[in-house]
């Protein structure tokens, strides 16, 4: 019985939330230098965890206004040799999903540099009911210097993060990226990172740490919708490398979507006429195929059909630098193991995303920086 009582109180003690110690640490903000924030366009300028501006030229929809407080796909990269490694956070509000663990909703993932690239360490554990938590995510560790990424939440604002680094720990700016280009992905929910299990786990932030480029995350859930107000300030970030167009599920209609996308195209060329454009058709839905929900199925294929047909125009154009991704395929044969409500995937499914999707990135983009780096060179 002891036995038993001993093997539930380790089991305890692993589950509840790991709170920083406070003796020999010292807090600092990401918003100090050599600290840096990557994923937030407008984070240099405002000093927010935002995705988009505060108070942009054109009068954004009401809820992507909102979900832009989601820093989802925000990073804070440095060097330490601290042996101990806590955050601080001050969320706008407390976890309240119900098919998404409040780790991916409002916690922290630390990932650190190996030989092997960047590997996952830990995640932030703390009180859900709670909107303040610190948390250790590696303590007493012997000195060296380590390169550090932290993922910030993807369904929560973040009105503050700290971090907290032993007294007398140097600190150092992150590596730099190949390129100062950049990666921008507008889109869904699902973009976004629902329903990942933690923040490292978002596809777009598992194809970060393989591909050495800052991503920026522009999924909106359920409010992505092509509006021409949000293409015209992705439009304004500069120094993009591509934008990937994956917003195909948010359209309400097979007739919204064919109107959106074609202006949305338009705006983005009139300011960016040869960055390359990825058009993503979204993933297939464990419901489609029964027969009470064959109109997914339906859906989808106009929706799909829709954008080969208007990429194929594009490129008969003149425009060499859009493509097409089928995104039938990118969650695998056995799609309908891959998510959480039969829409939104697991962890699993946002892998099966990154592997497919790496190879184009990296065929489509990193060849383009290693030849410009050669020209320039």
């Amino acid at each position: 019985m002891k036995k038993r009582e001993n093997r539930i109180e380790t089991y305890d003690r692993n589950m509840r939330p790991d709170e920083a110690n406070q003796d020999n640490m010292k807090w600092h903000s990401p918003k100090m230098s050599p600290f840096h924030v990557s994923g937030l366009a407008w984070f240099a300028e405002e000093g927010k965890y935002r995705r988009l501006p505060t108070a942009p030229k054109a009068v954004l929809p009401a809820a992507v206004d909102y979900l832009a407080n989601h820093p989802a796909g925000a990073q804070v990269r440095f060097q330490t040799d601290s042996p101990s490694l806590s955050v601080r956070v001050k969320l706008a509000d407390k976890a309240n999903m119900f098919h998404m663990p409040a780790t991916g909703q409002c916690g922290v993932d630390c990932y650190i540099e190996t030989s092997n690239g960047l590997q996952y360490c830990n995640t932030t554990k703390y009180d859900i009911e709670r909107t303040e938590y610190d948390s250790v995510l590696f303590q007493d560790w012997h000195s060296e210097m380590r390169n550090i990424v932290l993922y910030l939440p993807l369904y929560q604002g973040v009105e503050e993060i700290e971090i907290g680094l032993e007294e007398n720990a140097s600190i150092l700016p992150p590596p730099d990226y190949v390129t100062d280009k950049k990666i921008i992905i507008y889109g869904t929910s699902i973009t976004q990172g629902g329903c990942a299990s933690r923040p490292g786990m978002a596809y777009s932030n598992i194809l970060s740490r393989r591909i050495p480029m800052e991503f920026l995350n522009l999924g909106f859930s359920g409010s992505g919708k092509g509006e021409p107000e949000v293409a015209e300030v992705i439009a304004s970030i500069p120094d993009p490398a591509c934008l990937v167009l994956d917003y195909e599920a948010n359209c309400v209609s097979t007739e919204l979507f064919q109107q959106t996308l074609p202006e949305f195209i338009q705006i983005y060329r009139s300011v960016h006429p040869q960055t390359k454009v990825l058009v993503v058709s979204k993933i297939r839905y464990a419901r489609e195929h029964f027969p009470n929900h064959r109109e997914l199925y339906q859906t989808r294929m106009e929706c799909k059909q829709f954008q080969q047909s208007l990429v194929h125009e594009l490129r008969s154009k003149g425009d060499q630098n859009i493509f097409f991704i089928d995104g039938s395929d990118l969650l695998g044969s056995d799609f309908n193991e891959c998510t959480v409500d039969g829409t939104h995937p697991t962890d699993l499914g946002f892998l099966r995303m990154a592997d497919r999707l790496e190879p184009i990135f990296k065929s489509l983009l990193l060849c383009a920086v290693v030849r410009s780096h050669s020209v320039r060179g």
